[in-house]
């Protein structure tokens, strides 16, 4: 479908970033114009009314530059083809890394101050806004580069992102993906957005054809898609190794003010429950047998079999309008204030809806401080697009809050932090659902029934799979490491050894799933996945308080909320009660799975 055929109120409204093209050539021209200021503060820094004005300035033409940004690049994604946004995306980029580059030298001067200068600046009220900064600076001074290297490693920023860049395109608009079954009888080009459809179709032969004609259109740029992975990882370790860590998971932590111990128990967790995992596949194996296996014999699915509901004609299938309703029916215990939050993103311009013609693919939330926060769908009539925009409003306003509860410098919250509320969206919508089930009794049993697999794939996918991803990247970054190199072969074949570890022998591993990781996106930004698995840890444990204790526990939510870039994202998400360094927290999400399992097989 045309963006031209989509009504104008299921588009996004980007005019509060920038009010259209002509001012963004404006603003640019004057940011490149004048950013060139701060540099007048270049060894000045150790003078406190400088710095000052130093960090004021900084943060004046980062703000322009974030808006040129993300407005030309969320344009960009209306139409990945556009090459009018891909130039406009690409100045800002080239701008931000020659500003980055003209403010190199203020960390590192910083730096060079003595530690009692830096912890009385971060006690300084008339600098409050950059204590945290500060206090980052002083526990990361091993790690930050003289001043003339710090602003080498800026300029790398024009072109460091080109790998994610170029999969990008690969991604959204030169696979060849061929007709399939839509499901209707009628043939249609496969995208990712149908393909997440097609692999929930009740019929095998569409899931299968589906399953192999995606993965046909990778294997047939597999050369490609590796070469540009292999050159974002060597990226990683160039960047540890620049900084003096001594492996990429040692920066990505350390460089998220995260405990490695976080990592260590997350692993082990999952580890010591993947026999929860596998009896889940079994009694997938058990129903789809009994749909679908001949009378007497073992039965065993496919991979493409992992997301096909197990209850037939349970699928909500609502329009937009109605699964918003719904979405936010969920999500009342939060309070009113925030049902006001989700009322006018829906009515204002937040929400960018369909899927279009060369649209970017998959959902997210993004924006600029100083406006409210935007989210992308592509959405489709499932059950999973009905959680996708509980889980994106739960990005956007944890945006919202963070950006209106702090300066600027401090607004941005950290990426281990960042899917901890989207997640607590769905599990309060999901235990919302299953309520409503159990009220209703026998005739929504199937319902039940089905939300309860749901809830158990929630698991599956973003508890396991994402610390299946996270094992990955750490094979595949410490090859790199170890100057072996990264081939087609040897990333094929440590998937699919992974793939069978997790799932165990209940599931025929499809040859074709050896090359799953050339289609997950997130690989492109290292170590990112492992954050999934423990934002969902720490969201059954935030739901079940708000559940439990209601407005003193939403309280305490809306402080971390608030919280933004304060202080270390560990502690932040500490003060709720989620200690991701106690490993009972995630036994406590182990044994919900667990629970659900057995409630699952009780219900036959």
């Amino acid at each position: 479908m045309k963006r031209s055929e989509i009504d104008n109120k299921y588009k996004w409204d980007l005019s509060a970033i920038i009010a259209d093209d002509a001012a963004w050539e404006k603003l640019f021209s004057e940011t490149k114009k004048e950013m060139g200021a701060v540099e007048r503060y270049n060894g000045k820094l150790s003078d406190r009314t400088a710095l000052l004005s130093c960090l004021t300035a900084r943060d004046k033409y980062s703000l322009a530059l974030e808006k040129l940004y993300v407005y030309a690049k969320m344009k960009k994604d209306q139409d990945v083809t556009d090459q009018r946004y891909k130039g406009l995306s690409d100045r800002a980029g080239t701008l931000a890394a020659d500003f980055s580059a003209l403010a190199s030298f203020i960390t590192p001067q910083l730096s060079a101050l003595p530690d009692e200068t830096l912890r009385a600046l971060i006690l300084d009220k008339d600098l409050s806004g950059y204590d945290y900064y500060f206090s980052e600076i002083l526990r990361e001074k091993a790690h930050i580069l003289p001043e003339e290297a710090e602003k080498v490693m800026a300029l790398c920023g024009d072109f460091s992102g080109a790998f994610s860049d170029v999969f990008g395109m690969i991604d959204n608009a030169e696979l060849p993906f061929k007709k399939v079954d839509d499901g209707t009888g009628k043939k249609v080009k496969l995208t990712h957005g149908l393909y997440s459809t097609l692999l929930q179709n009740p019929d095998k032969k569409i899931r299968a054809a589906a399953f192999k004609a995606n993965y046909a259109a990778y294997e047939s740029l597999i050369n490609t898609i590796a070469a540009t992975y292999g050159g974002s990882v060597k990226k990683d370790v160039f960047y540890a190794r620049a900084r003096k860590y001594g492996s990429c998971i040692e920066e990505a932590l350390e460089g998220d003010d995260v405990p490695k111990g976080v990592y260590d128990n997350l692993v082990a967790a999952v580890h010591e429950n993947l026999k929860p995992l596998h009896r889940y596949v079994a009694y997938r194996n058990k129903v789809l047998g009994e749909k679908e296996g001949a009378a007497g014999k073992p039965y065993r699915i496919h991979m493409y079999d992992m997301y096909v509901p197990l209850v037939d004609n349970a699928d909500i299938k609502l329009s937009y309008e109605d699964a918003y309703a719904l979405t936010m029916e969920g999500l009342k215990p939060l309070g009113a204030e925030y049902q006001d939050l989700l009322r006018d993103a829906f009515k204002n311009g937040w929400i960018d809806v369909f899927e279009t013609d060369n649209k970017r693919s998959g959902a997210y939330s993004w924006g600029a401080y100083g406006s409210h926060p935007y989210v992308l769908l592509n959405f489709q009539k499932t059950t999973h697009d009905v959680f996708t925009i509980a889980h994106e409003m739960g990005h956007a306003i944890h945006s919202y809050y963070s950006d209106r509860s702090q300066p600027f410098p401090k607004a941005g919250y950290r990426i281990f932090v960042a899917e901890v509320a989207s997640t607590v969206n769905e599990m309060l919508l999901l235990k919302h659902l299953i309520k409503k089930a159990d009220a209703d009794g026998a005739k929504s049993a199937g319902l039940k029934k089905y939300l309860l697999t749901y809830y158990l794939d929630m698991f599956r996918t973003t508890l396991f799979r994402q610390t299946m991803f996270a094992e990955f990247e750490m094979i595949s970054h410490g090859f790199a490491e170890r100057g072996e190199p990264l081939t087609v072969e040897t990333l094929s074949k440590e998937y699919y050894r992974l793939n069978k570890k997790y799932y165990g022998n209940g599931v025929i591993h499809d040859k074709q799933i050896r090359l799953e990781w050339a289609r997950i996106p997130h690989f492109y930004n290292s170590f990112y996945v492992y954050k999934y698995a423990t934002g969902i840890t720490a969201a059954a444990y935030i739901a079940g308080d708000i559940l439990q204790n209601g407005a003193k526990a939403v309280e305490r939510y809306k402080q971390f909320l608030c919280a933004g870039g304060s202080k270390g994202p560990y502690e932040i998400l500490k003060d709720t009660g989620a200690d991701l360094k106690d490993p009972a927290v995630y036994a406590e999400a182990m044994k919900g799975f667990c629970e659900a399992l057995s409630q699952l097989e009780d219900m036959g």
